[in-house]
């Protein structure tokens, strides 16, 4: 059993100053056979503790349905860490923004129109409450207070950027407290009078996110707080990319800089992100000011440790800056991990999606549109079928909203794209006097909001489709969550129009990092021996995939590429170098 608290202006860890030195790495974002690694380079770089979100979507894809498993297997990531020496920060959301889908949350939650997030809505709150349930008590056994690494748990999340109600932060303070949780508690806001007002609770502990200016930001917190050690709970050391953006990065020298100046102002410090990880499979998050801006698959975040697990210029500039303040960090082998060009990979079979559909969904008969999450489907794309018999004279289709993506097709041919907030050419269609034709819609949930107003991202259609000014009725509909391949039939490859599944097969010698290169594909999802990578786009900034050994095996290996728009090419490659 051990004690940690505040005493003063300091972290005390049994009766002792502590100062928190720590980085973030979700566990969630990296595979398992990795964690170690990952944390011992963090351990190996002076840290003394790793901060992790809790993402409730994960953990609960399905209501009522609950996984700890594999990647999921918070405990064994928190035993992980205790055994190397190193303290856990938990926070379990319900909300974590951290880029990630939904910002934690999952989408079955908006399935009811009339939810409300964030807020002491009791509908809401039975929801949070029987998530709480299910994980907290993975979470209390490894508390200091029972022996664990756990020295403190977030009650929500930058609730001051959000919202305002105290009564909705005491519901998740209390209900921590009641399952057990009797460590330090904490909020983290931006250090804003307005959002420390809002998102703080007097009897929890603050701490403030912000990447630079030190000096400017931690008075801000002192007012709210005027005793107390000083804490930036999220120094953003690096950055996140959207899709069709530029990549980003942070100068090395300037980040150190700036942590070494916190460190001089003798306050405790947590790297977002020590080491980013991968948004694996449809988890990546969005943000929408004017328009949508999707997060892509690599969340390499010009961290400390790369997406693969590398050593970086900042990595050793901080490691400076800890040695500096103190002392001598106790040496720790940790070295990058090999990796391997396996070349070119032939795609020779192929499945059309439109002659796929009843071995990837069950559709449902629907008078009007419905959005993914009125169906039961949370990620992925999702198809809708319209009939409509001529005479029709050609009108513009409209679809009443599409979140995010659509392809339009009529009678199996593609007519154009369709993208949520922005000026899209105009799609024509008409039908001739005695004529059936076919239309289908298929739209990509390319990631829920994570952050700010828009928040709540109901994803499919969800309004109408109209041609001209009259709506069409009476769709079919076709969840299509790719979450399994495996009853897909393929054929020998005739066809790399899209919507296309694309296989290969590839041997392996010996298992090692490597990255697929995908030039001449346009935009779509890819998967390694089933497990999904995540998606790719021609509009990069990311031009290759991060494929972690551990996904791979000695001898056959399969690759599935799901390609929407279509391919000049049907050869992958998988190098050893990465372009971010």
């Amino acid at each position: 059993m051990s004690t940690f608290g505040v005493q003063g202006n300091d972290f005390v860890l049994d009766s002792k100053p502590f100062r928190i030195i720590s980085g973030a790495i979700h566990y969630f974002r990296v595979v398992p056979e990795y964690w170690e690694d990952r944390l011992k380079k963090l351990k190996a770089c002076g840290f003394n503790t790793v901060e992790t979100y809790v993402p409730w979507n994960l953990h609960e894809p399905k209501e009522g349905e609950f996984d700890f498993s594999g990647i999921l297997d918070i405990e064994r990531f928190i035993v992980t860490a205790g055994e190397l020496g190193l303290k856990v920060i938990v926070r379990p959301g319900p909300y974590i923004c951290a880029e990630w889908e939904f910002g934690g949350f999952p989408g079955w939650l908006i399935a009811d129109e009339n939810m409300r997030l964030r807020c002491y809505y009791k509908p809401y709150l039975e929801k949070l409450d029987n998530y709480y349930d299910e994980l907290i008590p993975h979470i209390v056994p490894h508390l200091c207070t029972n022996g664990g690494p756990v020295i403190a748990v977030q009650v929500e999340n930058e609730y001051g950027s959000y919202g305002n109600d105290k009564k909705y932060l005491n519901h998740i303070k209390e209900g921590l407290i009641r399952r057990g949780v009797d460590c330090l508690l904490f909020t983290s806001d931006g250090p804003q009078d307005d959002m420390l007002n809002a998102g703080t609770l007097p009897d929890v502990f603050k701490t403030a996110n912000f990447g630079s200016r030190p000096k400017e930001m931690f008075p801000v917190l002192r007012k709210h707080q005027p005793t107390g050690p000083l804490m930036c709970c999220e120094f953003w050391n690096g950055w996140f990319d959207h899709w069709d953006s530029e990549h980003h990065t942070r100068d090395a020298k300037d980040a150190a800089q700036c942590f070494d100046e916190m460190l001089e102002m003798g306050a405790s410090v947590n790297f977002y992100m020590f080491h980013g990880g991968t948004n694996f499979g449809f988890m990546n998050g969005a943000n929408r000011d004017d328009k949508i801006n999707c997060t892509v698959t690599s969340y390499d975040y010009d961290s400390p440790v790369s997406e693969c697990g590398d050593l970086t210029e900042k990595y050793y500039l901080c490691k400076e800056v800890i040695e500096k303040h103190f002392g001598k960090i106790e040496d720790i082998h940790v070295e990058n991990l090999p990796k391997k060009a396996y070349g070119k990979v032939e795609l020779t079979s192929s499945a059309k999606l439109f002659n796929s559909l009843d071995a990837l969904s069950t559709p449902i008969d629907s008078a009007c549109t419905l959005p993914m999450e009125r169906v039961g489907q949370n990620t992925g794309f999702i198809l809708y079928r319209n009939y409509v018999t001529g005479p029709m004279p050609e009108r513009e289709l409209h679809i009443q909203e599409v979140r995010d993506r659509a392809v339009v097709f009529v009678n199996g041919e593609k007519k154009g794209v369709v993208y949520r907030d922005r000026e899209n050419e105009p799609i024509m269609i008409g039908a001739k006097d005695g004529e059936t034709i076919c239309i289908d819609i298929l739209v990509e949930n390319m990631g829920r909001v994570n952050y700010g107003p828009s928040l709540r991202d109901n994803k499919g259609i969800t309004e109408g489709v109209r041609l001209g000014l009259q709506f069409l009725f009476d769709w079919k509909i076709y969840p299509l969550p790719l979450d399994d391949l495996h009853k897909l039939v393929y054929r020998p490859t005739d066809c790399t129009d899209g919507p296309v599944f694309l296989k290969g097969e590839f041997e392996v010698e010996e298992c090692a990092d490597t990255f697929l290169k995908l030039n001449g594909f346009s935009k779509g999802v890819a998967y390694i021996n089933g497990f999904n990578l995540g998606r790719y786009w021609k509009v990069g900034p990311t031009k290759t995939m991060y494929v972690p050994a551990p996904l791979l095996k000695k001898g056959k290996n399969i690759i599935e590429i799901f390609e929407v728009d279509g391919t000049e090419s049907t050869t992958v490659e998988f190098t050893d170098t990465p372009e971010l």
